[in-house]
Parts: C-alpha cells; sequence; structure tokens
C-alpha cells in the first residue's frame, strides 16, 4: 500500500483495506492452464488429423509408430507455432492480471476512498467520505457463498468509482460508513468548538 500510505493527510488514518479475493488468483491460473489445453489439442490435430486426411497447408507428417516427442518433432512447423503462441496467450494472460493484482490499492481512510491501479500509467480514483452519496454491492451467487463482489461508490456530483472484484465487499462497505460516522463526528466536534468560541468571543 505504498501510494495509499504516502498519501495520507495530516491527521488522516487507514480503517480498511481491500484485496483481491483468491478466485481471482485461481482464474488468472486458469489461463494457463487452458493454454496448456489448447496448445495440446492444436499439437494432437497436427499429429492425427494427416493420417486420416489429407490437409494441403500441412506440409509435415509425423511418423504414427513413432514416440510422442518424435511425433511433436515431426508436425509441421505452422502446427508449433500455432501451439507455442496458444500457450505463450495463457501465460501473458496470466501475467497480465497478476501485475494489475500486485499494482492496485484499494482502502477506506478516515477522509477518502482510494482505488488506485498501475505504476507507469497510473489511475487513481479517490472520493471524500463526506462526499459519498452510497455505496452499491454486486455480488453473483457464486460470490455471495464464496464472499466476493464488485462495488460502485456514488458521490454527490463526484461521480462514481467502479471498484474490482474484492474480498468481502460488505465488509469494506461497512469500513466506509464506519469513516463517515468518524467524519460526521469530527465535524461536529469541530462546529461545537467553533460555537464556544464565538459564544467565548461575545462574552
Amino acid at each position: 500500500m505504498l501510494y495509499v500510505q504516502q498519501s495520507l493527510g495530516p491527521g488522516e488514518r487507514l480503517i480498511h483495506i481491500g484485496s483481491f479475493h483468491w478466485i481471482y488468483t485461481f482464474t488468472a491460473a486458469t489461463h494457463i492452464v487452458f493454454g496448456l489445453i489448447f496448445s495440446g489439442m492444436i499439437l494432437a490435430a497436427g499429429i492425427y488429423l494427416p493420417q486420416y486426411i489429407n490437409l494441403p497447408f500441412i506440409q509435415a507428417y509425423p511418423a504414427p509408430d513413432a514416440g510422442i516427442v518424435t511425433q511433436i518433432r515431426g508436425t509441421d512447423p505452422l502446427v508449433r507455432i500455432l501451439a507455442f503462441l496458444t500457450f505463450l496467450w495463457g501465460i501473458i494472460k496470466f501475467a497480465q492480471m497478476m501485475i494489475i493484482k500486485a499494482t492496485t490499492e484499494i482502502a477506506v481512510t478516515t477522509s477518502r476512498v482510494i482505488y488506485k491501479r498501475g505504476i507507469v500509467a497510473r489511475f487513481v480514483g479517490e472520493m471524500a467520505i463526506d462526499r459519498i452519496e452510497g455505496v452499491n454491492v454486486f455480488q453473483t451467487f457464486l460470490g455471495r457463498i464464496l464472499g466476493y463482489g464488485r462495488l460502485i461508490v456514488r458521490g454527490m456530483g463526484v461521480g462514481e468509482v467502479f471498484m474490482p472484484t474484492i474480498k468481502d465487499p460488505v465488509l469494506f462497505r461497512k469500513a466506509i460508513y464506519k469513516a463517515q460516522s468518524v467524519n460526521k463526528r469530527r465535524a461536529t466536534k469541530i462546529q461545537q468548538s467553533s460555537d464556544l468560541d464565538r459564544e467565548a468571543a461575545g462574552h
């Protein structure tokens, strides 16, 4: 939480830190799994289809009685390249999602709701606690069971902040309400102190 910690103002403190649910990491990992499965299917098609179908765009035909490694090496270069690119796509998607997870900061402080993502190209969505009008929680049936969902924080005249899928969004919403309560109590104390000062000055 480097950005959040560095951006805290005088007297401002953290109330809650949001985090990605494990389902996000699981989803990222499935890209590698599917990339591996599809690349295997492409290699299998390149090995076995030419034995039964004449494919004009396939120039190399592996020996049907050879070992699996020899058969893969004997497939057409186009098949091997396509299989490699498919697996590489899974790796890239996994890396992309994990970079997003590593560079995203979500937090509630006594003064703001903060949503920051990115390192070089940075996006920061902030909303003052006293400007928040409502918080909507969106959870699917599976999200209710496993405890994850999305939040939309609506502000008075300042638009909306769309949060990513996070762990326990209801707890995050409660943290926002807690911050609003703290903010109101602080504003009340300041107002009371100001009223006392004016009364003292009047006497």
